[in-house]
């Protein structure tokens, strides 16, 4: 079989044994992406998504937008040439040897660096978080504080500590969000969500 004939097939086996659901159909372009991404049905019961957030990620994609995340294996994960299609780009700053220095220097984590120095490249951009909780409640720091302002957060980050927080930290704010409650997530579930939206965004054209 194609790749494509694989996908189309594995997208029909989702459909079916997901059943009956409430998403709203282009909620659920991401959510069975997330599911063909990791195999698990779980993600029915645990994506949250916030009104109007599939909606300003497609704005944002349609734009030109920079997505920016957290780490290289999302980055890599994400289909860059739908975003190019739009004139938009795809960044991560974790391996930035200016964003390990300055950590270095002031005892923080890279990633929290990383969301500093990617803030003027986040206005009306997508910020991309499958690893790392300390990004993320960086972030939000730094919204609330208007030092940042994403049009579209997708917070999927996974593991013990501090990734159910953060998520739920994320969903208790007005910022427009993609995430889920729990520990699971990761880079490769983060970035199928964007290559969702960005293949939304080529169907609108």
């Amino acid at each position: 079989m194609k790749p494509d004939e694989i996908e189309a097939k594995s997208f029909a086996i989702i459909d079916a044994e997901a059943g009956p659901h409430n998403f709203a159909p282009d909620a659920w372009k991401i959510v069975r992406r997330m599911i063909h991404t990791t195999a698990d049905f779980e993600y029915m019961q645990m994506v949250k998504i916030s009104t109007n957030a599939v909606a300003a990620g497609i704005n944002a994609i349609r734009k030109g937008c920079t997505v920016i995340t957290d780490t290289n294996m999302a980055k890599t994960g994400i289909r860059k040439d739908l975003l190019a299609g739009f004139g938009g780009r795809c960044e991560c700053l974790m391996a930035d040897p200016r964003v390990a220095e300055q950590a270095k220097q002031r005892g923080v984590t890279r990633a929290r660096v990383a969301v500093e120095t990617a803030a003027p490249m986040m206005k009306n951009g997508i910020y991309v978080v499958g690893n790392a909780p300390t990004a993320l409640l960086h972030l939000l720091e730094m919204i609330k504080n208007k030092a940042a302002d994403p049009a579209l957060v997708v917070g999927l980050p996974v593991g013990f500590v501090n990734a159910a927080e953060s998520k739920a930290a994320l969903m208790e704010t007005n910022v427009p969000y993609i995430s889920n409650v729990g520990r699971k997530g990761g880079s490769t579930v983060a970035a199928s969500v964007i290559n969702a939206l960005a293949l939304i965004a080529c169907e609108r054209t």
